[in-house]
């Protein structure tokens, strides 16, 4: 391949732009034209590409979002509108495509790979919901950026003797509130992975204060319930006192961590590798701290696994 391109697509991730920039430049080591689709797969469909350079992606690897930009085109799903996004490819010589993000974005690469334009998937979400991959990109970024908001809540919950009731994000994935939760101390962790017990949960509050506890945090994965909501049953229930704290897209913010940064630019290059292997329809993950990568049609129709060993951890620790 003389040239590829990059886009990335969905929700922003911490750690999107260091991938831009090890796509470019290892690309561009290997005397390969880098061309960057702005705006996802909608700015694929109208033409919105531009050659990227190595200045293009300087000064990018600490920053968050994406410089791309990202958008959603549920549109794309639709053949027709698929072929649109060929046309704008052959039109501009691309031969092969790295897209960077989540499930969706890794069906729109599916397509494309099944329309002859070899693709390879790059997990790019803080949701951490990709099989294939133990930890996508950006996902520890924003696991910090939770537990950093848990410990400052945990003062006030502390000065005022309540229960505080944190929702984090995730989608329909429960990895960022347990990892958040076991290690920000948290005394109760409900993610949609496990049936929860509102009763079981006052019970434990309860007990709680009665051995003298100051306080206590719940985390709440925004995939199972919404933080108000287990507030208000908490407060019918148990006729505890609770205050809401809802993060919202905080999480997805900031500049990425050094594991994201690297991260990022281990799966950046080895998506060129494939592509100039010419393996399109793969995508690239770590396993067990080795890059790997897999059918992209296998990744999609395997669902995300949860270690629930880490809740009952938690629950262990938190008594």
């Amino acid at each position: 391949m003389k040239k590829i391109g990059v886009l990335t697509s969905g929700g922003d991730a911490p750690g999107m732009n260091a991938v831009v920039r090890a796509v470019v430049r290892k690309a561009i080591y290997h005397d390969v034209e880098v061309y960057g689709i702005y705006g996802g797969y909608a700015g694929l469909v109208s033409g919105n590409i531009q050659q990227l350079n190595l200045g293009s992606v300087g000064d990018i690897i600490h920053r968050g979002g994406t410089m791309l930009l990202s958008a959603r085109l549920p549109e794309f799903k639709e053949e027709e509108v698929q072929l649109q996004a060929v046309e704008q490819l052959k039109k501009a010589g691309i031969e092969g495509l790295v897209v960077i993000g989540g499930d969706g974005s890794y069906r729109g690469a599916k397509a494309l790979t099944a329309h002859g334009i070899p693709c390879i998937g790059v997990p790019g979400t803080i949701d951490n919901d990709i099989s294939g991959t133990q930890f996508t990109i950006g996902f520890d970024t924003a696991l910090n950026t939770v537990i950093d908001a848990i410990d400052k809540i945990r003062d006030t919950a502390t000065s005022h003797e309540r229960t505080f009731i944190i929702e984090v994000m995730g989608r329909d994935a429960g990895d960022l509130a347990l990892w958040a939760g076991l290690a920000g101390g948290a005394e109760t962790i409900i993610i949609p992975e496990e049936n929860y017990d509102i009763h079981e949960i006052c019970d434990r509050l309860k007990k709680g204060q009665e051995r003298g506890k100051k306080h206590s945090i719940i985390i709440v994965a925004e995939g199972v319930a919404s933080g108000t909501e287990i507030g208000k049953q908490i407060k019918e229930i148990g006729g505890m006192d609770t205050r809401v704290s809802i993060l919202g897209h905080i999480q997805r913010g900031g500049s990425p961590s050094a594991y994201d940064r690297v991260l990022a630019s281990r799966l950046g290059a080895r998506a060129v590798e494939l592509l100039l292997e010419n393996r399109g329809g793969r995508a690239v993950g770590i396993l067990n701290n080795v890059v790997v990568d897999s059918d992209i049609t296998k990744v999609l129709a395997e669902s995300h696994i949860i270690d629930l060993d880490l809740l009952r951890l938690s629950k262990q620790l938190s008594i």
